[in-house]
């Protein structure tokens, strides 16, 4: 009885019943319009029968032809059209409702004019941008894949000067991290999706309220949503009186909006400018294997020293700023000068979110101009494979040209729905030519790509609709790094993990593929 009580009170519920709020409020929005013609009609036309509702009607299809035609002409992905225009199909005004309400999800007019303004700010201390013919000097044929990621985000810049360091699981960055910690001089910061109570974020708390002790600046913030179920709705407040200064990213509310949509997916950690940390990994017992609900979990994540760390310093201030919604001087947590930190090659950490605040869906570029670049392989791990047509036709397109593409995906899902959209891509996939390994250990979490020896990605983006097109991201792009070189070796070890996908693997009863064509029919909300 008590659990019962506690699910019918808790945020979960309250997130559900403004779900069906907002299904009712854009019904009852746009049926009470047609409601109230058809009475103006009948009061102007008291001799009115038949026609009038067949002007009803006329006006109500003419309505919903109109919506089509703006979906056809919107700037969105043609599988979320498809997936709008069977709505209203379907669902005739209902669906026209659903579509208001959820198709959007822009951040807010404040938003859009703080994040730039705060674009605006880190800019005034990002160092400028390599030349064309530098980059072509530097980087070869790769130096388009890297221009093309800073032309839509000016502070996606090549670094120089960066040791990188990639660690193959959880707990391998774990111990880096605590001891990256306890060295904090003058300040931490941390962004992560998920905090939960637990060993990982026990640990790290005690830190964290030992370097408050001791003068260092700590702030932290975590996804409101990400982390719900994990940490009560206050935890803020708790981190607050602990002198930690803290904000929830994108606050639940339950007010008609479609703004929660937009979540804060990032990974990262900076400490004192110097060092600063990335990848799929959040602060809680799973990730490092202290508990195992779906096997053994994999993740990854790279750690970066030097100037290279300062990128995603920026990353963090503008996020934290947005929140305060204040505008501070970023300069005064810049690192003090110091002899020059050397690492091999150049990274190029970068962010992505929601148009308009991005140019374009700057993760997906940058996968697809990787695949169409690549000469020998390019080698995936994702824990979803929920493909748009671009990204389906840019894997196959790579394999037919021979370049050895092989994805890594979890043989343990940690979500049913998603992971029959995973198994639905297989069949086209394998005929075309990519391979698709199965961990057999557990569950993948680690987001990265890997090509020709020369080029990687480590980051917090999935092969997803909702990382790619809706969340907030960041990844680091890396041309020949110590990094690049611990990660060929784990992708080896993890294909010897892992089972090889075959046809008749992705063959499946009648019944299986005809769900799985309606599931890809709604991929879109996934």
């Amino acid at each position: 009885m008590k659990r019962r009580l506690r699910i019918l009170l808790s945020r979960f519920t309250l997130v559900a019943l403004t779900i069906l709020a907002l299904f009712l409020a854009g019904f009852l929005a746009v049926s009470g319009v047609f409601y109230v013609l058809k009475l103006i009609l009948e009061a102007v036309f008291t001799d009115g029968g038949w026609w009038i509702d067949l002007i009803s009607a006329v006006i109500r299809w003419l309505f919903v032809v109109a919506v089509a035609i703006h979906i056809i002409n919107r700037n969105m992905m043609p599988e979320a059209k498809v997936l709008w225009l069977l709505c209203i199909v379907a669902f005739d005004v209902f669906g026209v409702a659903i579509y208001v309400v959820f198709s959007y999800n822009r951040p807010s007019k404040r938003q859009r004019k703080k994040f730039l303004a705060l674009k605006q700010e880190a800019g005034k201390l990002t160092r400028p941008m390599l030349s064309p013919e530098e980059l072509k000097a530097n980087m070869g044929r790769w130096a388009g894949v890297s221009r093309a990621l800073y032309t839509k985000n000016e502070h996606a810049v090549v670094y120089a000067n960066t040791a990188t360091r990639y660690y193959p699981m959880g707990e391998d960055f774990f111990r880096h991290f605590l001891y990256d910690l306890h060295t904090a001089k003058k300040y931490i910061f941390l962004e992560y999706f998920i905090i939960e109570y637990g060993q990982m974020w026990g640990s790290v708390l005690e830190i964290l309220k030992t370097k408050v002790e001791e003068g260092v600046e700590v702030r932290v913030l975590y996804d409101d949503i990400g982390s719900m179920g994990y940490v009560r709705a206050g935890y803020y407040k708790y981190l607050r009186k602990l002198g930690i200064k803290c904000y929830k990213f994108n606050p639940f509310v339950p007010v008609v909006s479609n703004f929660h949509n937009n979540r804060d997916h990032r990974k990262i950690a900076v400490i004192d400018g110097k060092v600063a940390y990335t990848g799929g990994i959040n602060l809680a017992d799973e990730y490092i294997n202290l508990k195992q609900p779906y096997g053994v979990w994999k993740d990854t994540a790279v750690r970066l020293e030097g100037e290279g760390a300062k990128s995603l310093l920026f990353m963090f201030l503008r996020f934290w700023n947005l929140c305060a919604g204040k505008t501070e001087d970023f300069s005064r947590w810049l690192p003090e000068e110091e002899e020059g930190v050397k690492g091999e090659g150049f990274v190029q950490p970068y962010s992505d979110g929601p148009i308009p605040l991005y140019g374009r869906h700057l993760g997906e570029d940058l996968y697809i101009n990787i695949l169409s670049v690549a000469e020998k392989y390019v080698w995936i791990m994702t824990p979803y494979l929920i493909l748009d047509y671009r990204m389906r036709e840019a894997l196959v397109s790579a394999a037919a040209r021979g370049v050895d593409v092989r994805i890594v995906v979890p043989h343990i899902p940690d979500k049913k729905t998603a992971f029959a959209l995973t198994r639905s891509n297989y069949m086209a996939l394998i005929k075309g030519g990519v391979k698709i390994y199965e961990y057999l250990p557990g569950f993948v979490h680690a987001k990265s790509f890997l090509a020709d020896d020369e080029v990687s990605v480590v980051g917090t983006i999935n092969l997803d609709y909702r990382s790619l097109m809706h969340h907030y991201e960041n990844a680091v792009f890396m041309y020949r790094t110590a990094a690049n070189e611990e990660l060929k070796a784990d992708y080896l070890a993890t294909f010897e993990k892992s089972a090889l996908q075959t046809e008749e693997d992705a063959k499946k009863s009648v019944v299986w593929r005809g769900v799985c064509e309606i599931l890809k029919a709604f991929a879109p909300l996934f």
